[in-house]
Parts: structure tokens; C-alpha cells; sequence
């Protein structure tokens, strides 16, 4: 057995990134910006009022000044404020030349095309410098995941396509004569499929696009027969068969079509039974069957995979800290990645562990990480973390 570090290096030995496309700005959220975007001007391109207004060269309570125009956003007022007189000025609106300041409408009394301070003004000017936000040359520097703020912020740069990876294409096989796929009535020796739905939700979120191919039987001709679907898949990802059982094909029909071996068994729980290699022109990730442990390895191992293909830097997922709400035993000899939820408190480790329990694991905010051989910890204790969904609060 790897370690779990071991185990992402040689996946990421294994990675080739993947060309990049141009897209429309509207199809660019969550993919990969690979090629930088540079701000042609600045960001307001001229001194915009912060509020509903007058635009004033100076003033002061009681005094009596002069409307002279009008500037809204789209329609500059075009000339300049004097002493004694002001501009009504709206939010975003370009300020005229000669003003200082802002004057919010509350402050002021209006009769007829004149104005009175009524108040002491506040101190703020309300007018955004241009330039405030970015100045010509301002860069969205790249790789980096595209969030719907970095939308906002590339369409304010005026870009209305970007350049981004291609979406990793992922081909995702169930194997064992125990599956059906859900909606279909299962034997009474037989479970429904829900790894492969669950793996593919996870994928798609890490930007790639997920084919969910038929089951492979347990037979070297059935497995064959699905592998030899996989067309033009990036990654295989085959989940259960790659154990030592009798009925575990995996590893013996992927060695027949041509696997480059990397490495089989990583030294953590759940998911021991991991292997990883090069078939063809695509890389291949055999997860565990157990549930759990495909969804920690997907987490732990693929969307790493799926992040480096994709130009981003090729890192484990970053991990967190956070005080346990309560203690918890000693670690065995392989890191182990414990299911835990969220409490006032901090992280509360859950009492069940199996790596079939989806409940546990849908009931679950983060896998706490335990190193191997780590003493028990107590209450308080800060550990390490992997969030899954949810953001903590700690009161």
C-alpha cells in the first residue's frame, strides 16, 4: 500500500491537461479561465455620485444655490459648476466639472430651480473616484475557477467570450451482478446503484461532463463489452471490481485491454481498494464498491484529477481546521477519513463509520482527517478537515 499522498502524486503524473476553447460569457461559470483578462479602461470611467443628489463646487447650511442642470446615469450634465450653483445628480451619474461633492436630497430644500442646504452636509463627498474599482490594466489573472462574482467582474472588463479548459469527459462504470439502476425492481439478492449518480453529480461540480455507462456484469465478456464503450473519455472511473475477490474483474480485464498499472491499495479508510493507470489514450481510476468510500475517494483522489486537467494547479483538495465538540479514540495505521457534522461546538465525529452507511454520509459536513497512528484527541483539539457542503457555525 501508498500513501494517500503518494497516491495523488503518481495520479498527477498520470494527468495531460486539456486544450483549451473559447466560450461565451454566459456559458463560463464554473469552468476554468486559462488565459488572463485585461481591463481596457477604468472602472467607473469617470466620477460617478454614490446617491440622489446635488453636484456642488462648495456649500454651506442656509445657503441658497442655484440648479443649473441635470445629470443622470447615461446623460452627463456637460458643464461646470460654479459657486452658487449645483446640478441635480442622480446615483451613477457622471459628475459635473467644478463639483466637490454630493449633497444627499435630504439635506437640502427645493423651490422652484433653487436649492437650500437645510442641514449641516455630511463630511463623505458621495462621488467614486474614477478608477475605483480597477484601472485600465487591471488583470483576472488565470488558471483559476470561474464563480458567478468573476462573471460580474469580466463582464464589467468588457469580455464577452473567455478562453477556458475543455471539460474533462468522464466515463463512470458500475460493475457487479448485485446492481440495478434505480427506478428498476431489484431481487431480493440484489441493491440499487448509487455510487455512479452520486460520483457524477460530484464530477459534473468539478467541471467535468459525465457518460453513465451500463452496468458490467460479473464477466470478463460483460466488463469487455462496457469498457469498450468508453470512446473518447478523458478518465475512466470504474467503481467496485477492483478488489481481490473472485468476482473482482477490474484489474485482470484492464490488464488484458492494455493497462499501464500506477499503483493498487492507498493506506486509508474508507477506500483501500484504489487503482489507478493509463488504458489508451485515457487515464483510468478504479474506486471501492462500498459507497462511502467511492464518494471519499471521488473527494479525496478524482476532483484533484479533474482540477489538474483542467490547468488548475495540480494539489490535494486544501484542508481546513476546526476543535472537535467532542473526543475521540485513537487512529489505526492508515489515514482515515471520518465523517462528522457540525455542531455549536465545533466538528462532532459521527459514532458510525462504516463505509456503507449513505445516511451517515449525507448527514455529514465535513471528513475530519486523520492521520495514521494519531493519538486520541480531545475536546477542543483543533483537526484537520475536508469540507463537504456546509459552512460551519460556531456560535
Amino acid at each position: 500500500m501508498i500513501s494517500v499522498e503518494d497516491a495523488l502524486d503518481a495520479l498527477f503524473s498520470l494527468v495531460t491537461p486539456l486544450p483549451k476553447e473559447v466560450v461565451a460569457l454566459t456559458d463560463a461559470d464554473g469552468r476554468v479561465l486559462v488565459e488572463p483578462v485585461t481591463a481596457k479602461r477604468d472602472q467607473p470611467p469617470f466620477a460617478a455620485s454614490a446617491m440622489d443628489g446635488y453636484a456642488v463646487a462648495s456649500c454651506a447650511p442656509g445657503e441658497t444655490l442655484e440648479v443649473i442642470g441635470e445629470s443622470a446615469a447615461g446623460h452627463r450634465f456637460d458643464g461646470q459648476v460654479g459657486p452658487g450653483q449645483a446640478v441635480r445628480i442622480f446615483t451613477g451619474a457622471p459628475v459635473p466639472g467644478g463639483a466637490t461633492r454630493v449633497i444627499i436630497q435630504e439635506d437640502t430644500e427645493r423651490d422652484g430651480d433653487r436649492i437650500r442646504i437645510s442641514s449641516d452636509p455630511e463630511t463623505a463627498t458621495h462621488i467614486r473616484p474614477a478608477g475605483a474599482d480597477f484601472r485600465a490594466g487591471f488583470q483576472l489573472d488565470a488558471p483559476r475557477r470561474l464563480w458567478p462574482e468573476d462573471i460580474a467582474l469580466l463582464a464589467a472588463l468588457n469580455a464577452d467570450r473567455v478562453s477556458v479548459s475543455r471539460r474533462p469527459r468522464v466515463a463512470l462504470i458500475s460493475t457487479g451482478d448485485e446492481l440495478v439502476m434505480p427506478g428498476e425492481a431489484p431481487a431480493s439478492d440484489q441493491i440499487v446503484a448509487s455510487n455512479i449518480f452520486g460520483l457524477s453529480a460530484l464530477f459534473t461540480r468539478a467541471g467535468a461532463e459525465c457518460r453513465v455507462l451500463p452496468i458490467a456484469r460479473d464477466s470478463v465478456t460483460a466488463l469487455r463489452e462496457v469498457i469498450g464503450l468508453v470512446d473518447d473519455a478523458n478518465l475512466v472511473v470504474t467503481i467496485g471490481g477492483a478488489s481481490v475477490g473472485d468476482h473482482d474483474l477490474v484489474a485482470k480485464v484492464a490488464g488484458e485491454l492494455g493497462l499501464e498499472r500506477s499503483f493498487y491499495k492507498v493506506a486509508m479508510r474508507p477506500g483501500k481498494p484504489l487503482m489507478a493507470g493509463r488504458l489508451g489514450g485515457a487515464m483510468m481510476i478504479g474506486l471501492p464498491g462500498n459507497p462511502v468510500s467511492a464518494m471519499v475517494c471521488g473527494h479525496v483522489f478524482v476532483c484533484p484529477v479533474l482540477n489538474a486537467m483542467q490547468g488548475l494547479p495540480a494539489e490535494p483538495t486544501p484542508l481546513s481546521a476546526a476543535p472537535l465538540s467532542k473526543p475521540v479514540g485513537p487512529n489505526g495505521p492508515r489515514e482515515h477519513y471520518m465523517r462528522a457534522r457540525w455542531k455549536d461546538a465545533g466538528l462532532e465525529i459521527e459514532d458510525r463509520q462504516d463505509s456503507s452507511l449513505l445516511t451517515v454520509l449525507s448527514g455529514s459536513d465535513a471528513l475530519v482527517v486523520r492521520p495514521p497512528n494519531d493519538g486520541p484527541r480531545a475536546a477542543g483539539e483543533l483537526v484537520s478537515y475536508l469540507p463537504l457542503r456546509r459552512i460551519p457555525s460556531l456560535g
